[in-house]
C-alpha cells in the first residue's frame, strides 16, 4: 500500500497526517513516479496553514521530488519506465508514489542523485529566476540576500557570487552567519543585534544595494527599500514573518526611483521552453561546481510534521529532504 502526508484542515504541523493512498494508473499524459526524495520548502507551511489556499481539501502536500516513473500513459514520448525524474512546483509531492503530467518533469542527469535533485529543484529554479530574470546580477553589483544560510540562500550566494557580485547575507544567528559566510557572502549582518538598512549602506559606502532578495516578507519589507540604492529593486519572494502590508506606490520615488517586484517560481517554469532553460542552467551550473548542494537534514517521510516544526523555529541549515521508501 502507498502512503502519503495529507491535510484534511488548515492548521501547526499537528494537522499533517500519514495516510494510505490510492494511486492507480496513468492517464493520457501522464506517468506513475514511484518517490524515493521529497523537497521540504517553506512554501510548504504556507499552504498547510492557509495563507496559501489549496483547491481542495484533503490533499497530499509538497511540491518537489524525484524518483523513477513506473508507468507511462498514452501519449508520453518523453519519458519511459525506468527514466529517473524530478519536478518543481507541483502540489501532490509528499508521497510513496504519485501521478504527475509529463510535462512537469525533467529527465535527470546521472551526476545528480534524487535527494540532490529533491533538495535543489524548487530552490535551485527560484535562484535562477531571481539572479536572472527578477534582478539579473552584473559583475560588482551589492546585492542583499536574506535568510542567507537557508535552502534558496546558500544557493543564490554561491550562484550570485560567480556572477561577480558581492553578496551582503542576512542571518539570524552566529552560527547561521558562519554557514552564510561558508558559502560566500562577503559581509553578514545579524538581524537580532544590527539594523539591516543602515548597516548595507555601510558596507556598500552610503550607496546602497542594487537589488534586495527578501524571503521574509512582513518585518523586513521597509528595510529592504531602505537599503537599496537609487533605481534598487526589492525582489520580495516570501512571507517567513508573515504577507508584507499594503503600501502606497508613492514612496518608492522619494527612496530613490525604486522598483519592487513580488514573483513566483510558477510564472517562470509555466512553459516547457522557460522550464527547460532553468533547469539546463540550473544542473550545468552544479556540473561545474559553481553549486553545491547541502543537504543539512534529512527526514522519513512519515515525520513531515517534525520536519515542518523545525523549519518553522528556524532549526534548519541549507536543504532538507523527506525520505521514502528506497532513497537513494
Amino acid at each position: 500500500m502507498t502512503h502519503a502526508i495529507r491535510i484534511h484542515a488548515y492548521g501547526d504541523a499537528d494537522v499533517l497526517r500519514w495516510e494510505a493512498v490510492d494511486v492507480g494508473q496513468p492517464g493520457p499524459g501522464q506517468v506513475r513516479l514511484r518517490q524515493s526524495a521529497c523537497g521540504l520548502n517553506y512554501i510548504d507551511v504556507y499552504q498547510r496553514d492557509g495563507l496559501y489556499p489549496l483547491e481542495r481539501l484533503p490533499t497530499v502536500l509538497g511540491m518537489e521530488a524525484a524518483g523513477v516513473v513506473e508507468a507511462v500513459g498514452e501519449g508520453v514520448g518523453r519519458f519511459a519506465v525506468g527514466d529517473r525524474v524530478a519536478y518543481p512546483m507541483c502540489v501532490g509531492a509528499y508521497a510513496e508514489a504519485r501521478l504527475i503530467d509529463a510535462d512537469r518533469l525533467v529527465a535527470l542527469p546521472d551526476t545528480i542523485s534524487d535527494r540532490q535533485a529533491a533538495a535543489v529543484m524548487l530552490k535551485g529554479l527560484t535562484a535562477h529566476y531571481l539572479l536572472f530574470r527578477s534582478y539579473a546580477v552584473r559583475p560588482g553589483d551589492a546585492i542583499l540576500v536574506y535568510a542567507a544560510a537557508g535552502g534558496v540562500g546558500t544557493l543564490l550566494t554561491q550562484w550570485a557570487k560567480h556572477l561577480g557580485a558581492t553578496v551582503i547575507g542576512c542571518v539570524g544567528s552566529a552560527a547561521k552567519a558562519e554557514v552564510a559566510r561558508a558559502n560566500g557572502c562577503d559581509h553578514v549582518i545579524d538581524y537580532r543585534n544590527e539594523d539591516i538598512a543602515s548597516r548595507a549602506r555601510e558596507l556598500t559606502g552610503g550607496e546602497g544595494v542594487a537589488a534586495a532578495y527578501d524571503s521574509v516578507g512582513k518585518a523586513t519589507f521597509m528595510a529592504s527599500l531602505d537599503a537599496l540604492r537609487p533605481f534598487g529593486v526589492l525582489v520580495s519572494y516570501g512571507n517567513a514573518s508573515g504577507p508584507v502590508e499594503p503600501f502606497s506606490p508613492s514612496i518608492l520615488a522619494p527612496k530613490g526611483s525604486l522598483y519592487v517586484t513580488r514573483p513566483t517560481l510558477a510564472t517562470h517554469i509555466a512553459t516547457r521552453e522557460l522550464l527547460d532553460e532553468g533547469a539546463v542552467r540550473l544542473f550545468a551550473a552544479i556540473g561545474d561546481g559553481l553549486l553545491h548542494i547541502q543537504i543539512n537534514q534529512q527526514y522519513a517521510l512519515a515525520d513531515a510534521a517534525t520536519a515542518h516544526r523545525d523549519l518553522e523555529a528556524r532549526r534548519t541549515t541549507g536543504s532538507s529532504v523527506l525520505l521514502a521508501d528506497g532513497g537513494q
